[in-house]
């Protein structure tokens, strides 16, 4: 059985890589998740040290992916795509929607860079905000599922192995 390059990445190099592609990512976007629930329940009531944690945790998070993005451009994807190394459509979807993560965290850095002016700016403020949470999570929760499955799965055959030796499989 073979792993995507996602789940080999983040199994490799123990625990330095977990730590920096995985654990430093989620957990800051998970405190702005949470403390984004906060100020949306709490409104005017909520405390100011909540919106300067979910401020904060913005901020770092997306620059900080911008560097993990790059990082992986030229580490992992350009490589593979020139020699061909993909392990078919699992890896493919899972690197893709890892990577497709910067998107959301950046939206998210940039709402939290730049200061609402009025009560309208604010609400739309905390509503594209909300947003780019939500689509964070949700390419986040693909990429992994997509990292956990064997390639095989979806039908990849590794080069060095004959095909036509391979069991086939009826339903």
């Amino acid at each position: 059985m073979q792993m995507t390059h996602y789940m080999e990445l983040l199994a490799s190099n123990q625990p330095w890589n977990l730590i920096v592609f995985m654990v430093i990512p989620v957990v800051l976007a998970e405190t702005v998740a949470i403390t984004e629930l906060a100020i949306l329940f709490m409104r005017a009531s909520c405390p100011a040290w909540i919106r300067i944690l979910s401020r904060t945790a913005g901020i770092i998070g997306g620059i900080y992916f911008i560097g993990v993005f790059i990082h992986l451009m030229f580490a992992a994807v350009i490589p593979l795509t020139s020699t061909g190394g993909w392990r078919w459509a699992a890896d493919i979807i899972a690197v893709g929607f890892y990577l497709a993560g910067v998107l959301p965290l950046v939206a998210i850095a940039w709402l939290d860079l730049k200061r609402s002016k009025s009560e309208k700016e604010e609400e739309n403020h905390l509503k594209y905000h909300a947003m780019a949470v939500g689509v964070f999570l949700v390419v986040a929760h693909i990429a992994m599922i997509f990292g956990m499955l064997s390639p095989d799965v979806l039908g990849y055959v590794p080069m060095d192995v004959d095909a036509s030796s391979m069991p086939s499989m009826s339903h």
